[in-house]
């Protein structure tokens, strides 16, 4: 009786320590670092970005004003298109000096890359509609408001 007592109580707070966990990571601020814009795409450096899919579009959702007026993204293309990357920002900014990083070539100094470590990708094209490209695939948002995962392209 006292071994079970004893599990229980574990579980418990093993239990209440992972949800506590999982709310700090997904209630924190969403730090923007740098955008970086190449015509019709742009890079959005960050910190803190939500981890969940749900959580990152109704960050989308929520912060697309704020995005067009501070940083003026999405820059659409003539036909409408645009896309915006979120990379975590992570260490900062780097050297290239290791293959397969991103760099940023307007920046004219030599720590202008960073590891890629893509997080989220927003596109819009009048083909496709609007679009988000997650870890798991792509996702949209019906005309009720509900999210829901597509088939790969």
């Amino acid at each position: 009786m006292i071994k079970n007592k004893k599990l229980c109580w574990t579980i418990l707070i093993i239990t209440a320590i992972a949800v506590s966990y999982f709310l700090w990571l997904s209630l924190r601020p969403v730090k923007i670092v740098a955008v970086h814009d190449d015509g019709n795409y742009s890079d959005v450096l960050v910190n803190q970005f939500p981890i969940t899919v749900r959580g990152k579009i109704g960050w989308w959702r929520e912060n697309r004003e704020m995005l067009k007026s501070h940083y003026g993204i999405p820059k659409p293309s003539l036909s409408g298109s645009y896309t915006i990357t979120f990379w975590l920002f992570g260490d900062g900014y780097m050297e290239e000096e290791k293959y397969d990083r991103l760099c940023f070539l307007e920046m004219k100094t030599k720590k202008n890359c960073i590891e890629k470590e893509k997080t989220f990708t927003v596109r819009y094209s009048k083909h496709s509609g609007l679009y988000f490209l997650a870890h798991d695939g792509y996702y949209q948002i019906t005309d009720s408001g509900k999210i829901v995962k597509r088939p790969s392209h």
